[in-house]
């Protein structure tokens, strides 16, 4: 009974957790770092899942039109949605960080309608109006100079890259949605498992795309010496270990596994808490100091997040 109501639970608290490890990490080795050295280690755990369950490391039965859908949805969602969501994490914190992934749910909504023409009613509608809010609410606050009633709370820079965090997300969601369609057609799955290991699949597609992408941006950018630098730092790998297995890991499949058991607007909206589940957290570890208003702000946020499943 409420199997899948928990399980949901338990992967907004992963997704708490992920998030946690991912700020102390990157603050410690940098966003570009992190990408790349979690996704290598996700790319590993993904493809050992797959060898296990299909007997195959790669997803060797994707076509072209898949593997170039994929590959658009992880450009959108990793390189450009992971590297504002991380930088987001070193500038703002990841609480803040996580509210704006709340931005994702109203994107996906946009771009689904206008891409893959989907249905966008009143709720929806609703939902991006009051998710806005209650992001505003969060990060605006009453101005400290004369002639400015209200300012940005946070570094503008930090908010921009909150922003494409989430909307790089709802975005990437929408592509990724694309290319798992032309992936099950050329499967064709037969039994529960070969259905099931899709989204593992398409997962390490993306993140093979993504770790692409960033090893560019290293290239372009001389970093490589910051990639090596980060390696003997245990604190900030013990971090990004358990925050890959936290995240594009655990979390990942056990939200998959919640929505079998419940139904998906629901087990959506519980996996959507993040934000309000990591006020404690946030202020207990780096003592962020939290005030009532972004808590309220925070909590409206996840209200307009239930508004697109109802």
């Amino acid at each position: 009974m409420y199997k899948g109501e928990l399980i949901s639970i338990g992967v907004a608290i992963s997704w708490t957790l992920t998030a946690l490890c991912f700020e102390y990490s990157g603050k410690r080795i940098g966003a570009l770092s992190l990408n790349i050295i979690r996704l290598g280690m996700s790319i590993g755990m993904l493809g050992c899942t797959l060898l296990v369950f299909t007997g195959s490391f790669f997803p060797v039965a994707a076509g072209r039109d898949a593997w170039f859908w994929l590959g658009v949805s992880g450009f959108i969602g990793y390189v450009l949605g992971d590297y504002c969501l991380f930088n987001s994490y070193v500038l703002i914190g990841s609480r803040f960080g996580q509210l704006f992934m709340t931005l994702a749910p109203p994107s996906a909504a946009l771009f689904g309608w206008w891409i893959l023409g989907e249905h966008m009613g009143g709720y929806a509608l609703s939902g991006m109006f009051v998710t806005l809010f209650g992001i505003g609410l969060s990060v605006v606050g009453k101005g400290e100079q004369k002639g400015k009633r209200l300012q940005l709370k946070l570094p503008f820079k930090g908010v921009l890259f909150g922003i494409g965090a989430g909307v790089g997300q709802g975005v990437g969601l929408v592509f990724s949605k694309l290319g798992m369609d032309y992936y099950r057609l050329d499967v064709n799955p037969q039994t529960d498992t070969e259905l099931f290991m899709i989204p593992f699949a398409s997962t390490l597609i993306r993140g093979i795309i993504g770790l692409a992408g960033f090893l560019i941006i290293m290239l372009y950018s001389r970093k490589g010496k910051e990639l090596l630098r980060s390696l003997p730092d245990r604190k900030a790998m013990t971090a990004a270990t358990g925050g890959t297995i936290f995240g594009p890991f655990l979390g990942v499949s056990f939200s998959l596994m919640a929505v079998q058991y419940t139904e998906a607007g629901i087990a959506s909206t519980l996996m959507a808490l993040t934000p309000i589940i990591i006020i404690f957290p946030s202020w207990f570890f780096f003592r962020q100091k939290v005030t009532l208003k972004e808590i309220i702000g925070a909590a409206i946020s996840v209200c307009g997040v239930s508004l697109f499943f109802m």
